[in-house]
């Protein structure tokens, strides 16, 4: 019977201050363990597989033969949680989106870290997972409180910018401490796979080990004069502009969320090169494989996009749409609070001065990008297309907002496809079309 063939894997051991690249293999019916160096000394993940070949071959021929003071190296201190979820975030950082670490980065340095960092992994128990989570509701009802007292708490964080902040402490919902727990136990999985500890304490008992959390109110604008106040109030807002805030265009920026769908970082960085009037096509990008897409630009959006370009003198490819005064990119906190907050207000004091219900409170940015997905089905369009265009890889939401489109009257149906297709009522009841603007696509052109 033939010898069976030497296995073995390059590991990336933890280290204080980062990693070291090793090799793991069986050599002569024994496991072996090799320490190689720090990507700082030269060592690469390529250059890590070339070595483990190396050795594989030299087993395989029977002339491979242990160092003494490389099978000392294996058993290495257990690493301290901090220490190894240092190195597993900094190893894989660049898979993720600079949303996604920096979310990542958030929950380890402000809730898991002060928690767990001097623990070693094989410390983390499951009640030390349930101590954890119950400390997190604690702190909640500390900082809830202290606001209740009229003394609410605050932190200090660094914005996009570098610059230090302080804004009111929240407490962490139970989704958000869920989320936490989530990340634990993505970090503790890699650890067993290393074979640093038996089992993933974070995952044992699935849900028992999470909290239950009330499920999220999702709000979007499911009538064509709800999309309609908001749009009519963004334009009166700019029209009422001072000059040196005449750059902010809050009408197009909101039927961009509305009538394609994007993120607010999407809409951010959206440049005038992804933008294809000739040929009707939005081009975006986002935080998931499936989120590099292209969004048809329909008639609504067609005449907004056209009115937008006709009202730039030049068009600098690469320039932002939706720019700052010094031609950078908007960030994600001004559109929010200086743009999106601002014309909700006056959208519902319009509704309520004409008699109608004012919008839902709590809109988002995301709230119009759930209103361009009910929008395409107005249209007529099938899941598969919704899914395409929303940039979704999971049917759920796609599914769930098909669901709630359905339950539409004909009419209001009707209104959200006129709607969509640039010819709708506005608030005090008259009917209103958008140019198609070819005019004005001449003059950008």
């Amino acid at each position: 019977m033939a010898a069976r063939a030497p296995k073995g894997e390059v590991v990336r051991n933890p280290v204080r201050g980062g990693f070291k690249y090793a090799l793991r293999f069986t050599a002569y019916g024994k496991r072996r363990y090799v320490t190689l160096g720090r990507p700082q000394e030269g060592w690469t993940e390529a250059k890590a597989q070339t070595a483990l070949d190396d050795v594989l071959a030299d087993v395989r021929r029977g002339i491979w033969q242990p160092d003494v003071v490389q099978l000392a190296a294996e058993p290495v201190p257990e690493p301290t949680f901090h220490e190894f979820a240092s190195a597993w975030f900094e190893a894989t950082r660049g898979e993720w989106t600079e949303n996604t670490q920096a979310d990542y980065e958030w929950q380890l340095r402000v809730h898991l870290l002060p928690f767990f960092k001097d623990y070693r992994l094989s410390q983390i128990t499951v009640a030390e997972v349930d101590r954890y989570r119950e400390a997190k509701l604690a702190e909640g009802r500390a900082i809830a409180a202290a606001a209740k007292r009229g003394k609410p708490r605050t932190q200090t964080y660094t914005d996009r910018r570098g610059r230090k902040c302080k804004r009111t402490e929240r407490p962490l919902s139970a989704v958000s401490i869920n989320k936490t727990i989530t990340r634990l136990g993505q970090v503790l999985e890699v650890a067993v796979e290393r074979e640093l500890i038996p089992r993933n304490t974070a995952r044992v008992g699935g849900k028992r080990r999470r909290l239950k959390a009330a499920k999220p109110r999702r709000t979007y604008l499911d009538r064509a004069e709800q999309v309609t106040a908001l749009l009519d109030a963004a334009g009166e807002l700019d029209r009422g502009a001072p000059s040196n805030r005449r750059h902010v265009k809050r009408r197009a920026m909101l039927a961009v969320l509305a009538f394609a769908g994007l993120r607010i970082g999407e809409l951010c960085a959206l440049r005038w090169r992804h933008v294809d009037l000739a040929g009707g096509w939005l081009h975006t990008g986002s935080k998931t494989d499936a989120g590099y897409r292209t969004v048809k630009i329909r008639g609504a959006l067609r005449g907004e996009l056209l009115t937008l370009r006709a009202s730039r003198k030049a068009i600098d490819q690469g320039a932002y749409v939706f720019p700052t005064s010094r031609g950078g990119r908007m960030s994600d906190d001004n559109f929010r609070g200086r743009v999106l907050k601002a014309v909700v207000k006056r959208a519902s004091e319009n509704l309520e001065g004409a008699g109608l219900p004012p919008l839902p409170t709590g809109l988002t940015p995301h709230s119009l990008r759930r209103t361009f997905c009910s929008l395409l089905y107005a249209l007529g369009e099938d899941p598969g297309v919704v899914m395409d265009e929303m940039g979704h890889a999971d049917p759920v939401l796609a599914l769930r907002v098909y669901r709630q489109s359905m339950r539409r009257g004909e009419d209001e149906k009707a209104a959200l496809r006129a709607l969509a297709k640039g010819d709708y009522l506005a608030v005090d009841g008259s009917r209103t079309e958008i140019q198609d603007a070819s005019h004005a696509d001449h003059e950008a052109a």
